[in-house]
């Protein structure tokens, strides 16, 4: 999403962090097969470090991203209930996928990573699609 961001030149417009809804991986890089995978394809994943989410997150964004229904699950209980609304599916944006989650690559070889990279390049380029019409001002 960064890059896209980047290449549509609305940096400083659209503020995009990452975190997860548990504490497994707080402050570690991303997973070696993903940071290969990423890298093949020109994404620098070595910088990045875990974090949870935080109460303030709630507030602070506009859209709460989940990869899966277990994410959104777990998003709902921590959410304030008037912050709910804005917590959506990444795949949500990516119409013609024949999935609704992002798979999960962990417990797999290193295709299911790639496959998580497709999924979310689609997914991504549907969300930018998405909220150009609220960036256009």
């Amino acid at each position: 999403m960064l890059r896209l961001v980047d290449e549509a030149g609305l940096v400083g417009r659209v503020e995009i962090d990452s975190a997860g809804t548990g504490d497994w991986h707080i402050g570690e890089a991303p997973d070696e097969r993903a940071q290969r995978a990423g890298g093949q394809r020109g994404y620098e994943l070595a910088p990045l470090r875990a974090r949870q989410i935080a109460a303030e997150d709630f507030r602070r964004f506009d859209l709460i991203v989940a990869m899966d229904d277990a994410n959104v699950s777990a998003l709902q209980v921590l959410c304030p209930a008037s912050e709910r609304d804005k917590i959506r599916l990444l795949m949500e944006f990516a119409p013609q996928a024949e999935t609704r989650v992002v798979v999960d690559p962990y417990f797999g070889g290193d295709a299911g990573f790639e496959t998580v990279l497709d999924q979310c390049e689609a997914a991504c380029a549907g969300l930018l699609a998405a909220l150009r019409p609220q960036l256009a001002d």
